[in-house]
């Protein structure tokens, strides 16, 4: 079976390197475009059928996808694509069955589309389930930021949120340090972190640094009613919970 795909995608070299991938899943594709802008989508939606499916860039050169869907009728399955976490419940909400952050990585296209697999299931329950499964996983991205794209050098790299283990604000900028031992700078202040994160997940233990749970190795009674903690990776200075935090602190850890 010929499964007809239509790109929305401003960025020629992100365009190119999707196009790739799709070849890549071994399926027999027929992309019928790359489309970069709102005006393009209702032109080419006026003039064509709809395709099988519909892999979508949220920030397109004209504006929002967004737009398109208020203009255009489109009654078929869409994998967005985008670099930001925010839009995941809008997505949800205008037939998404997939939120791919960039860069995009074979891996989650291939589950993508394993579900667009399943969505045509002739199986109302195995539709339902998968619809499910969906809203479940974007509400849970919609609520708290599983990723970031940091700049390194000339490249932009993404990393997990569960990858950092402590960020630490040194400098005059905030910085995140990786499990791997990476250090990589952040565009957020440590008080946007706080809200943008799990608290169940990170503890902003003084005025400059924020941590992970599973980075707390060893924890020490200090002077002054604080704590020392024993971070992996190992920090290189003493790490110190503030006294008014050190209540704040034990409850998390426990």
């Amino acid at each position: 079976m010929k499964f007809r795909i239509l790109i929305f995608e401003d960025e020629q070299l992100t365009a190119e390197r999707l196009e790739q991938l799709l070849l890549r899943l071994g399926y027999d594709l027929d992309i019928l475009g790359v489309l970069n802008s709102i005006k393009q989508g209702v032109a080419w939606f006026k003039s064509n059928p709809n395709p099988d499916l519909i892999l979508m860039d949220i920030h397109l050169s004209d504006g929002s996808c967004f737009e398109l869907f208020n203009k255009v009728t489109i009654d078929v399955p869409v994998i967005f694509t985008t670099a930001y976490d925010d839009y995941a419940i809008k997505a949800f909400k205008v037939n998404s069955i997939d939120y791919l952050l960039k860069p995009i990585d074979f891996q989650d296209l291939s589950e993508a589309f394993n579900k667009f697999r399943k969505y045509q299931s002739p199986d109302p329950q195995a539709k339902q389930q998968l619809i499910q499964s969906l809203y479940e996983q974007i509400s849970r991205k919609g609520k708290y930021k599983q990723r970031f794209l940091v700049k390194l050098g000339e490249q932009l790299k993404r990393i997990e949120s569960r990858e950092i283990a402590y960020f630490i604000f040194d400098d005059g900028l905030v910085w995140a340090n990786s499990q791997s031992g990476l250090r990589l700078p952040m565009d957020q202040s440590l008080e946007q972190l706080e809200q943008l994160l799990d608290p169940s997940q990170f503890f902003r233990i003084n005025r400059k640094m924020l941590i992970n749970l599973n980075s707390v190795k060893k924890i020490h009674l200090y002077f002054n009613s604080r704590l020392k903690l024993h971070l992996d990776p190992d920090f290189g200075k003493d790490v110190i919970v503030s006294r008014e935090r050190v209540n704040d602190f034990k409850e998390w850890m426990g």
